[in-house]
């Protein structure tokens, strides 16, 4: 009776994931379909979920009308040099929260975190005249800058996490060694805590990666990353919507791929000292 009841939950169990995978992949799934469909079929009332002329004049149309490679460099870059820069300034900061505390250190960690709850727009006007005033607007170390500070948060709560799953007695060790605090950062906490680091980096990486709000108000034509690219099918005359799946599935494709190739180490590093 009891492995009955026990079978029944797991095939209640996985029934549920399976739907709610399958509904959060079927926008993705719809995008990119309607990208190999023309106008006329795109907006075809009922839908076209199978029959229907495949094609790729859109993904030629986008090509030809923007420089996709320029959109895609600008992303990696932008992704790439916040989530560097991030991890540089959060593991001296989420190892000082967690191995040599304060009183005030957890009050810290919820400010910190607070910050998240801010709604953008609140400060995009005293952002946006610091940027026009040091003459960062449309610019690459601008938006890197930015991107960094707003997902800083997340990044330090997630290293301090993982820190205080380490032994402080291994450090202890490593300082009695004679090990200095670069040496204890570098060559005894960094390596125990790969993991953590690599899944924090890959987090920050993705969620740079699809920010808009912030490189849609910052970015004219020089540093605009593949955001910026989708934004740019939407005109006065309407939405192009076979021309805009395309483009959303160019921009969504490279971070996708990375998502599949590196979930396993992610699901790792996001459960890391989950289980003592």
């Amino acid at each position: 009776m009891a492995r009955a009841v026990t079978t029944r939950r797991k095939i209640l169990t996985t029934a549920v994931a399976w739907t709610i995978g399958l509904l959060i992949f079927f926008p993705i799934y719809w995008t990119i379909l309607t990208s190999f469909k023309s106008e006329a079929q795109a907006i075809n009332d009922p839908p076209l979920f199978f029959f229907f002329d495949w094609t790729l004049e859109n993904y030629s149309v986008v090509q030809d009308r923007s420089d996709y490679m320029r959109f895609l460099w600008n992303s990696v870059i932008l992704a790439g040099g916040s989530t560097i820069i991030g991890v540089l300034v959060g593991v001296p900061a989420a190892w000082s929260m967690a191995f040599v505390p304060s009183k005030r250190t957890k009050d810290i960690l919820l400010w910190m975190l607070s910050t998240k709850m801010l709604p953008a727009v609140g400060v995009l006007y005293p952002i946006s005249l610091l940027f026009v005033q040091f003459g960062l607007l449309d610019t690459r170390i601008g938006l890197i800058m930015v991107l960094m500070l707003i997902n800083l948060p997340i990044i330090v709560w997630m290293l301090y996490t993982y820190f205080k799953e380490i032994p402080v007695d291994i450090l202890e060790a490593a300082r009695m060694d004679g090990a200095s605090l670069r040496q204890e950062i570098l060559f005894v906490l960094t390596p125990m805590a790969v993991p953590g680091i690599a899944s924090t980096m890959l987090l920050n990486f993705i969620l740079a990666w699809n920010e808009a709000f912030w490189t849609l108000n910052l970015t004219a034509a020089n540093a605009g990353p593949l955001t910026a690219f989708i934004a740019s099918y939407s005109s006065p005359e309407g939405l192009f919507f076979a021309k805009l799946s395309a483009a959303s599935t160019m921009a969504i494709a490279p971070i996708l791929i990375l998502g599949w190739f590196s979930q396993k180490q992610l699901v790792r590093g996001l459960t890391f000292g989950a289980v003592k």
